[in-house]
């Protein structure tokens, strides 16, 4: 769990000097995701799940088509941060160079640094159509995942992306303190499981916005859920 303690005063309307204590709040990081050896971002996350945030954000910026298009994953601790160092297949090892943001993104950053208009707007996959689901299932997805937050659930200040199944339940859920890491590491967890985006459905504890919208519809995901 990323989370360390912390102490704190405390002022109710009740008292008239604070409450010393303790709580426990999220660890944040420097996270620099670095292909063949030049860095293409610098995102400030949790510092957990982070193999599965590395391919998820790959995938959300098509810099990768799958898990297999990283040849080579390292996760370099420093003492400022962590380094996501990737190798890249011959396909799609030119795709950084191509599409370099050169940001440093806080962790509530969706669209941070990219070049041009087009660049927002890129072409997205067809999402395929068909796929239906009860709006009492909607509830009981969104009351799993709450419940499936255990580091927010201690800490009160991270978001979460999960992804639900009809007949299965929550089979994934990732926590972060920005919102798009949450959810690129939930891609990156699916992609590694061979899940198709299509076959659930994507739950959000934060609001919608476009760039979540776009990851979403980059995983396949045919519904997208939120708290607001």
């Amino acid at each position: 769990m990323s989370a360390s303690p912390v102490a704190v005063a405390r002022w109710t309307s009740a008292a008239g000097v604070p409450v010393l204590g303790e709580r426990q709040v999220p660890e944040e990081a420097a996270v620099a995701l670095v292909y063949a050896h030049a860095t293409y971002a610098v995102m400030m996350a949790s510092p957990a799940d982070l193999g599965d945030f590395a391919l998820g954000f790959s995938l959300a910026e098509g810099l990768v088509d799958g898990p297999d298009d990283i040849e080579e994953l390292e996760i370099v601790p420093h003492a400022g941060g962590v380094e996501l160092r990737m190798q890249l297949g011959p396909l799609c090892a030119a795709r950084p160079r191509e599409r370099a943001r050169r940001m440093a993104g806080p962790a509530g950053c969706g669209l941070c640094g990219v070049q041009s208009l087009a660049e927002v707007f890129r072409p997205l996959p067809q999402v395929a159509p068909g796929f239906r689901i009860e709006g009492t299932e909607i509830f009981a997805a969104m009351g799993a995942m709450v419940r499936g937050q255990r580091l927010n659930a201690v800490v009160r200040a991270t978001h979460a992306a999960a992804f639900w199944q009809p007949g299965h339940g929550l089979i994934a859920l990732r926590e972060d303190v920005g919102r798009h890491n949450a959810l690129d590491k939930l891609a990156g967890a699916l992609a590694f499981a061979g899940t198709p985006g299509a076959s659930g459905v994507v739950l959000l504890s934060s609001r919608v916005s476009i760039e979540m919208v776009q990851k979403a519809a980059r995983m396949g995901a045919v519904i997208l859920v939120a708290a607001s």
